[in-house]
């Protein structure tokens, strides 16, 4: 990962060390923060916003938080996204507990998605074959007709 030179991003990622391994991306005039592949943070605005959820939305809140709010196609969106309190920007030690419950919330929030399909060879069962299978358990995969192949489409090299 390159180094980010802005100095507020480099100051998060000394904050974040007690987390173990976060690496950080450029993103929407911001930056983003993953540990562990969970988009837990982000900077926008010159702000530290971290995740958060119904469970620690409010504890945020009572620390004097707010929430990541922008004007988008002419309405206000409010995002789970909150700012932590000033102190916790002082020491890695007083922002480890608000991470951890930035990622806790990230990690709930990635169980919540329904699973991604996978795609290519593997993902290619047919679904009527699946229910004509029933209980037998055998499965046919679906091939590609040779004639609608992208390179049986495709003309013939010029030699």
């Amino acid at each position: 990962m390159a180094s980010p030179s802005n100095p507020l991003v480099e100051h998060c990622l000394e904050l974040f060390a007690p987390l173990g391994p976060v690496r950080v991306r450029r993103m929407f005039g911001g930056w983003g923060f993953y540990a562990d592949d969970l988009f837990f943070a982000l900077i926008a605005f010159d702000r530290l916003y971290l995740k958060a959820d119904a469970g620690s939305r409010d504890r945020f809140a009572a620390a004097g938080g707010e929430p990541f709010v922008y004007e988008g196609q002419g309405k206000t969106v409010t995002m789970s996204y909150w700012t932590v309190p000033a102190e916790a920007m002082e020491s890695p030690a007083l922002m480890h507990p608000w991470a951890r419950l930035a990622v806790a919330a990230a990690l709930a929030a990635r169980a919540a998605k329904p699973a991604r399909r996978p795609r290519g060879p593997s993902a290619a069962i047919d679904a009527a074959a699946v229910a004509a299978a029933g209980s037998v358990g055998r499965v046919r995969r679906r091939h590609r007709c040779p004639a609608r192949s992208r390179s049986a489409t495709r003309a013939p090299p010029i030699r």
